[in-house]
């Protein structure tokens, strides 16, 4: 059924009252709307119930204006308030491809990844929740407890005057960038290559906090927590509360955030504060923060057990069924390459061509990357530079020259000081995570 034919059935079946509710059962639960306006499921996605229920429809409900394009409070979009992917506009994000609209995803192209700080504008979304709304940062408080000494109520204020504060370029990669190009298909955002970036932060050092707090002998684990909502809007439930071992906490690396790029946080990015810890799954670096916990154990808060950021303790085949008791936890992301110029299907003129991108390694440096313009038969060796700091990408750049015209692919390869490189394949998994394969782009010499 079309979405036109979908809108004009609601339009005549559902006074504003019943449209209201069915906005109402939307955001606690879109499946089950979807089932109550048209009598089955029929979407595969978020966005078709709202593309059903129409413009016309939503303003009417909302009293005669769509307030989703520019005039939203603090940059936030209200999933239930787009009418479809190419409807949804982000305050202060530019160029982004839209995923998912509950709750918001996006990822960058990565033609738009070349600076070596990434953009505001241009940093990706990872959400698992609703974020805050009406944040006031002067109030914001951060709690650290658990098995410390003494429990600390900080506000930002107080980070700034009691700790020294830092200014760091960090990688951040959602564990499932890559999950796209996985067959068998996994479940979840399917991210292409767009779901990392590496923006200036500034902040205090996770490690001096946790260290003023006083830790104690048992504790093993960090537990983070944060102010945004579950989607059912169930009071108390957490969409995310994960957290990483003590000895990765206690790097230097490690950022308790309340700027990027010499700015506030962006909304969707975590505003007034957020953790972010480089090298590790961005699932770990948790947004909208409000309270650090140390435990005697690991973590099991939500997407903290099960499958949720795992992967299996074996190779396994494309579609094997693994047992939940297999999996373990996602710490360092592997060494990966990226291609930022030229973009994608570019077409030249001329026999040279200057590409270049970045690299990274989790915690670890990258040692060296490798350009091909053959399919992998020949390679040459990029000019790499130094992260300007741990935890930050690295610049690589190399000119090609190709033979003759006729199509070609430009392939990218990096490997770790420990000599890891790059697969050309990818290392399946059930959950789609850890896609580390050569990035490609292809290239026509005419």
């Amino acid at each position: 059924m079309s979405d036109k034919r979908r809108s004009s059935d609601i339009t005549k079946n559902a006074s504003q009252s019943n449209q209201k509710n069915l906005l109402d059962l939307y955001l606690e639960n879109p499946d089950k709307a979807d089932e109550v306006a048209f009598g089955r499921k029929t979407y595969s996605d978020r966005r078709g119930f709202l593309k059903g229920l129409g413009l016309a429809s939503m303003a009417a409900t909302l009293g005669g204006y769509i307030p989703f394009h520019r005039n939203m409070p603090g940059g936030l979009i209200p999933a239930a308030m787009a009418s479809g992917m190419s409807d949804l506009q982000i305050q202060g994000k530019n160029g982004l491809i839209i995923l998912n609209d509950r709750p918001v995803n996006a990822e960058t192209p990565p033609h738009l990844l070349d600076d070596d700080v990434t953009p505001t504008a241009r940093h990706f979304i990872r959400n698992n929740g609703t974020p805050p709304v009406n944040v006031d940062p002067e109030k914001w408080l951060l709690t650290i407890d658990g098995l410390v000494n003494k429990q600390l109520s900080l506000k930002i204020s107080d980070l700034k005057k009691h700790f020294d504060v830092v200014t760091k370029n960090l990688v951040l990669e959602c564990g499932g960038n890559g999950r796209a190009f996985f067959e068998p298909k996994a479940r979840g955002n399917q991210w292409t290559y767009g779901a990392v970036a590496c923006s200036q932060w500034t902040g205090v050092r996770l490690a001096d906090v946790l260290n003023a707090a006083g830790i104690q002998e048992e504790a093993v684990y960090t537990a983070h927590y944060s102010a945004d909502s579950h989607l059912s809007g169930k009071p108390g439930k957490l969409p995310i509360s994960r957290g990483v071992p003590i000895e990765k906490a206690l790097g230097a690396e490690n950022l308790i955030a309340f700027e990027m790029n010499g700015a506030p946080l962006h909304p969707m990015n975590g505003a007034p504060l957020r953790l972010v810890i480089p090298g590790w799954p961005g699932s770990c670096s948790q947004k909208w923060l409000t309270r650090i916990e140390l435990r005697n154990q690991v973590h099991d808060g939500p997407k903290m057990t099960g499958k949720a950021y795992r992967v299996p303790n074996h190779p396994v085949a494309p579609g094997e069924k693994v047992e939940e008791k297999d999996f373990v936890i996602i710490e360092q992301m592997p060494v990966k390459s990226l291609i930022t110029f030229p973009e994608n299907n570019v077409e030249i003129k001329t026999s040279e061509l200057d590409v270049r991108g970045h690299a990274w390694a989790g915690d670890k440096l990258v040692k060296k990357v490798e350009i091909s313009i053959d399919f992998g038969a020949t390679w040459q060796q990029a000019t790499l530079n130094q992260p300007v700091n741990q935890g930050a990408w690295q610049r690589f750049k190399t000119t090609v020259k190709f033979p003759q015209v006729g199509y070609y692919e430009v392939w990218a390869k990096a490997t770790d000081e420990q000599g890891v490189s790059q697969p050309f394949a990818i290392n399946w998994n059930p959950k789609g995570y850890l896609n580390n394969s050569f990035h490609r782009i292809a290239v026509r010499v005419v």
